[in-house]
């Protein structure tokens, strides 16, 4: 019953209905942000997630950015870092080394840190800020492991992509459910929500893509140690400030790596620990 009242509050909260309400209903949830050369963004971002009613603490991945990315952060910490809670954290890594390696070392700040529920997103506003809250009662709430926040899970939902770009996604993400046998339209996607226990039963060393295959990579280790997976209907919006780092040649690695995880698969045994 507690479970019931507490998602009828938070959806209030969200409403605005009740605004005066605490928003320190569950802080057990870290969203981890890769960044590289995400100043123009970075601040807004960060100020949008901590504005939402439901309490997120941050960690931002930052992979030595020459345009002083990190460094905003850190000057962020004063204004959100408190003696009794650390909200806002960074971690600088000294050049970079991949989109994965960034997560995983994102993963192992979070699981030691106690957290039980590990969100990721970009930096670039892409992913609606405001969707975290959907994929963490998904998650908290609704009994998945890893809710996915999908661009196609009913139909083509992405904004101010040429054609081109939209089809090559679609149809890559077709390709690896098509291969993997994943029950999940949006394989690719960035946006999502894991439970700890999902990220403490996978041995993340052991994760071996560190580019854009990486989120196929670690939906299918979900997947096939047995966990729920979801999708949650977003709309995602092309960056409108900063570089975009997708290429076709990220494309092509997640092309032949995906046969070849698969391959691999079939002479596994995934036992969750």
């Amino acid at each position: 019953m507690w479970i019931v009242w507490k998602t009828l509050l938070l959806s209030f909260v969200m409403l605005g209905i009740l605004p005066g309400l605490t928003k320190r209903l569950l802080n057990n949830a870290i969203v981890i942000i890769p960044t590289y050369n995400e100043k123009e963004n970075i601040t807004m971002i960060i100020e949008t997630v901590f504005s939402l009613p439901k309490d997120f603490d941050i960690l931002v991945v930052d992979d030595n950015s020459p345009d002083g990315t990190a460094a905003v952060v850190r000057d962020l910490q004063q204004s959100y870092n408190t003696d009794a809670a650390t909200r806002l954290h960074v971690l600088q890594r000294p050049g970079k080394q991949g989109l994965g390696t960034a997560y995983i070392q994102g993963f192992k700040f979070a699981l030691e840190a106690g957290y039980d529920y590990v969100l990721q997103m970009d930096a670039d506003f892409s992913h609606n800020p405001k969707d975290l809250i959907q994929l963490y009662l998904t998650c908290a709430e609704w009994g998945s492991d890893l809710s996915i926040g999908s661009r196609y899970a009913t139909g083509v939902n992405v904004v101010n992509w040429p054609m081109g770009r939209v089809l090559l996604s679609f149809f890559a993400s077709k390709y690896v459910q098509i291969v993997t046998g994943i029950p999940v339209h949006d394989t690719t996607a960035g946006f999502v929500c894991y439970r700890s226990k999902v990220l403490k039963t996978i041995r993340l060393d052991q994760v071996k893509f560190v580019g854009y295959a990486f989120q196929i990579e670690m939906k299918f280790l979900t997947w096939k140690y047995g966990f729920k997976l979801s999708e949650v209907p977003i709309i995602f919006t092309e960056r409108t400030r900063g570089q975009s780092k997708m290429s076709v040649g990220i494309f092509k690695e997640a092309f032949l790596g995906v046969i070849q995880m698969t391959v691999q698969s079939w002479f596994k045994k995934y036992i969750p620990s």
